[in-house]
């Protein structure tokens, strides 16, 4: 199928593309990767009156350390961000998440702002932004604010951002050197959404966990922050942690769904299951240390 008409515009400048996003009035829409824009206006489930091409705009790409943590542009693509040892040093857990977004060929395109920005619930980048404590940049015409990723999702593939307002970064804060990185999923096929997923990460100061920050994707209609799992955690000695119980209050947080992939049932046993071992395997590689 072809698309419906629109028009096309290659801003210079995040001001100038808040300008356009302004001036169609909810009416444009936001191209950078086009992973999923181009085949919802392919098969016309996306019908904009503008597309605003923001790959033209420099300032938007790019992974830089910044006071009390890493920043990544938004339109910085995902095969670039895997391959960045910034990234790799100070956030591993995103790196390894990054490793399972697509293919390799969906990854030399597609961005890691448009995949925060898209919301898909069962996609590995929102649900690190949720369980690392990201702050979401936006930009629009009125000025900037920085949202928590933990208030950024409201619903499937909705967000807080207004139709004028355009993603331009996202801001992960730094974690103590030497943290623990949590993350698994289940898919059907490599490549595929989650059909179960977790992502996080711990720290541990003194024998005792300091810091956790978890998240779910593929269950529930946005990513899921485990807040139970995370406060059972927080303060335990490593050795007194009950694996079982902190997964079953994990999952209690989560709000699995059945669809034609899998049943509620299912993801919430698997869930269950995945937690506890990567919890467990998690504490086995700290104590081994």
């Amino acid at each position: 199928m072809k698309p419906a008409p629109f028009d096309y515009v290659r801003p210079a400048s995040v001001a100038e593309a808040c300008r356009i996003l302004a001036e169609a009035g909810g009416g444009a829409t936001v191209i950078a990767g086009g992973q999923t824009l181009v085949p919802l206006l392919n098969l016309r489930m996306s019908q904009p009156f503008v597309v605003v091409d923001i790959n033209g705009i420099d300032g938007l790409r790019g992974i830089s350390r910044v006071e009390g943590g890493t920043r990544i542009g938004a339109g910085t693509r995902q095969a670039d961000a895997l391959a960045d040892d910034t990234l790799a040093r100070h956030l591993p857990v995103v790196v390894a998440a990054l490793g399972h977004v697509g293919h390799y060929q969906t990854r030399t395109r597609g961005t890691v702002g448009g995949s925060i920005a898209l919301g898909e619930p069962a996609a590995e980048m929102p649900a690190a932004a949720v369980a690392l404590g990201a702050l979401i940049e936006i930009a629009s015409v009125r000025g900037t604010r920085q949202v928590p990723a933990r208030e950024f999702y409201v619903g499937p593939y909705m967000t807080v951002l207004e139709p004028d307002e355009l993603v331009t970064g996202i801001l992960y804060p730094d974690w103590p050197e030497g943290h623990f990185m949590l993350f698994r999923e289940v898919a059907r096929r490599p490549g595929d959404f989650a059909l179960v997923g977790l992502v996080g990460a711990l720290a541990v100061e003194r024998g005792a966990v300091s810091r956790a920050g978890i998240a779910w994707f593929g269950m529930g209609p946005t990513p899921i922050a485990a807040n139970q799992a995370e406060d059972a955690l927080v303060g335990t000695a490593l050795a007194g942690i009950d694996v079982e119980r902190v997964a079953r209050l994990a999952v209690a947080d989560a709000a699995p769904f059945d669809d034609h992939h899998a049943s509620a049932e299912y993801r919430r046993t698997v869930g269950l299951r995945i937690f506890a071992r990567t919890l467990r395997e998690t504490l086995d590689i700290r104590s081994a240390a």
